[in-house]
């Protein structure tokens, strides 16, 4: 049976801002479509760069992992990892972005993960909704007299090209949330990021280009472990 918008979204809107949201709750159920292969129905592996005492107190059950709630994540609020890529993981804890945060022995965190319901922006479709997020929010923010948020550079490094304080694409993620939530929400949300240097000149390759996982559900997160080496066999 096709999904249908609750009641109360069925009214005529009333202003620019319900015109917007009606619209992307309307993109949203639009993208539902029929077809069977858009479920994340297998698990991956993810990784997350961390001190080491975080690491071992997760894996022997003393704390748990906490989830990131900056206003600047690039994926929205949630517990982040690298899928598949122990090394760029790695790289994040012997040189965190900022500064002020401490990690004395950089670690590496393994876990299992559930996609489950995923706003995956290597789908179309996720992609336009995205897209339709982001008129929503312009519209409620001059509607409301506020400030854009804009993706920005960390003072110490203004001229990169990579912007990673991304507070407007965190607040076109969590738009998402807020609106489309009560119609069925998201466990998690993946991204591929192209970051840092070409790898040559004229390339299309860049040299920390990465895939990220952004889990919101934390119920998607089946288990922590740690990273083993490969042994020789046979």
């Amino acid at each position: 049976m096709p999904l249908q918008l609750p009641p109360e979204k069925q009214k005529i809107p009333q202003n620019r801002y319900t015109v917007s949201c009606y619209s992307l709750c309307i993109t949203f159920l639009m993208s539902k479509t029929e077809f069977l292969y858009s479920a994340n129905s297998s698990l991956v592996i993810g990784f997350h760069g961390c001190d080491k005492s975080i690491c071992d107190s997760v894996i022997s059950g003393n704390t748990m992992l906490k989830a990131s709630t900056n206003t600047h994540d690039w994926l929205g609020s949630g517990f982040y990892f690298w899928q598949n890529n122990y090394e760029r993981a790695m790289d994040f804890a012997t040189n965190p972005p900022n500064r002020s945060k401490k990690i004395r022995i950089p670690s590496v965190l393994g876990a299992v993960l559930d996609l489950n319901n995923c706003l995956d922006l290597t789908d179309k479709k996720w992609i336009d909704l995205v897209k339709e997020s982001y008129k929503s929010f312009r519209e409620s923010t001059v509607l409301f007299g506020k400030e854009m948020p804009t993706n920005k550079n960390p003072p110490g490094d203004p001229y990169s090209m990579d912007r990673v304080i991304r507070e407007l694409d965190c607040a076109v993620i969590e738009n998402i949330h807020k609106i489309t939530g009560d119609t069925e929400s998201f466990d998690s949300i993946r991204g591929i990021f192209i970051e840092g240097k070409a790898l040559y000149d004229g390339a299309g390759f860049f040299e920390k280009t990465n895939i990220q996982i952004c889990i919101r559900n934390p119920n998607c997160i089946k288990g922590f472990f740690h990273p083993r080496q490969k042994v020789i066999w046979p």
